[in-house]
């Protein structure tokens, strides 16, 4: 087993979390920038047995992910690998037991904590209810940590998780919203939930972090109001221009649906090949007729009443915008059927020998070096 683990301005938590895992673990630590400041804490980390990995400047806990698996690649490519926060929130017997449920079935393991006790900081708390049901909303499937940073990942995940987007903390995020949808499995340990001195050595933002992490949701929500805006504006106009209804909801509606096609597309399903493009906009196309006859019939409808025609638009438009995320998410921009298997040959990473010792030492990694750029 090999334990990665990304580290800013650490503490001395972080020596004492590599003296309980050196001998039963490889340990890689990626300084992400920490400075010269924090060197004396690298050199006992080094010092401890672990191999230290620097960036030259704080890039994220994304980019330092991505940096330690690419490393992995390079080095030890057939191994488990767990990754694990440097604040000490993660125990040593917890990390071993991910490892050990990466052995025993090949999944990208999540090591959840519960957030129901007495000692769990109330921005945690309240953080992680409020993460969980946008998740939920966003994936399609229900998680119940969806914050952690304890993950058991089987060798063959690795290359994919160097291609996914993010930098800072929405890397996690990210690759938990895509990894069921590229047919990755999961599976959830519960494990402690430790605070140390109320969780004050996090360098989460509760404001501009969780905003990241909810990206995907809020980029589909601005999507859909940026289609609202131009389809009612265009819509207006032709019927200002024209008298007829009907044919301006049309032509508004092609106009629009295009544009939420095209940021949709980078919201569910970036990186697609042509083929798989072109699969999900032909479903696109027969979900928006069919949303569009529906928004005749309504708009029809309800202007028949006396409703006034901007109204009766933003009422119709309401009332589809749940149906039409939760149509694209699953049926329009549904992963395809040859997504890449989780199985891995899990005999041969167990019995690999340790190499405790082998390779220790720094490398200085430069700001354009071994990182994957968003695509």
């Amino acid at each position: 087993m090999l334990v990665l683990i990304p580290a800013y301005e650490p503490t001395g938590t972080l020596i004492d979390l590599i003296d309980d895992l050196i001998d039963s673990a490889r340990v890689v630590v990626i300084d992400d920038g920490s400075g010269d400041a924090f060197a004396p804490v690298f050199s006992r980390a080094r010092e401890a047995g672990a191999e230290v990995l620097t960036l030259a400047t704080n890039r994220g806990k994304g980019a330092a992910l991505r940096t330690g698996f690419e490393h992995v690649l390079r080095t030890d490519p057939a191994q488990i690998v767990v990754t694990a926060d440097a604040d000490g929130q993660h125990t040593p017997r917890d990390i071993r037991r991910v490892g050990e449920a990466v052995a025993e079935g090949g999944a990208l393991v999540l090591g959840c904590r519960r957030f129901d006790g007495a000692d769990v900081p109330a921005r945690s708390r309240w953080g992680n209810t409020a993460a969980r049901a946008a998740f939920r909303v966003a994936a399609g499937w229900a998680l119940s940590d969806t914050q952690t940073g304890l993950r058991g990942i089987p060798p063959a995940m690795l290359t994919w998780l160097t291609a996914q987007p993010g930098d800072r903390f929405e890397y996690e995020q990210n690759v938990l919203l895509r990894c069921q949808r590229a047919g990755w499995r999961t599976r959830e340990v519960a494990v402690d939930t430790v605070y140390i001195a109320g969780n004050e050595s996090s360098h989460f933002r509760p404001l501009a972090d969780s905003i990241r992490v909810g990206l995907p949701l809020l980029l589909f929500a601005a999507s859909s109001l940026g289609a609202f805006v131009v389809d009612t504006l265009v819509m207006l106009l032709l019927t200002e221009l024209t008298g007829w209804l009907v044919p301006s909801i049309i032509a508004a509606r092609l106009l629009s649906a295009s544009l939420n096609f095209a940021v949709n597309r980078r919201v569910f399903a970036p990186g697609r090949d042509r083929a798989s493009t072109a699969r999900a906009a032909a479903r696109y196309a027969a979900l928006a007729a069919t949303l569009l006859a529906s928004n005749v019939v309504w708009m029809t409808a309800l202007t028949a009443v006396g409703l006034p025609l901007l109204l009766a638009k933003a009422t119709t438009e309401a009332a589809v915008f749940a149906l039409g995320y939760l149509l694209q998410r699953t049926v329009v921009f549904a992963p395809p059927r040859s997504a890449p298997s989780s199985r891995v040959d899990i005999e041969s990473t167990v019995k690999a020998p340790l190499r405790n010792g082998e390779g220790i030492g720094t490398r200085m990694i430069p700001a354009t070096d071994n990182t994957r750029r968003n695509p």
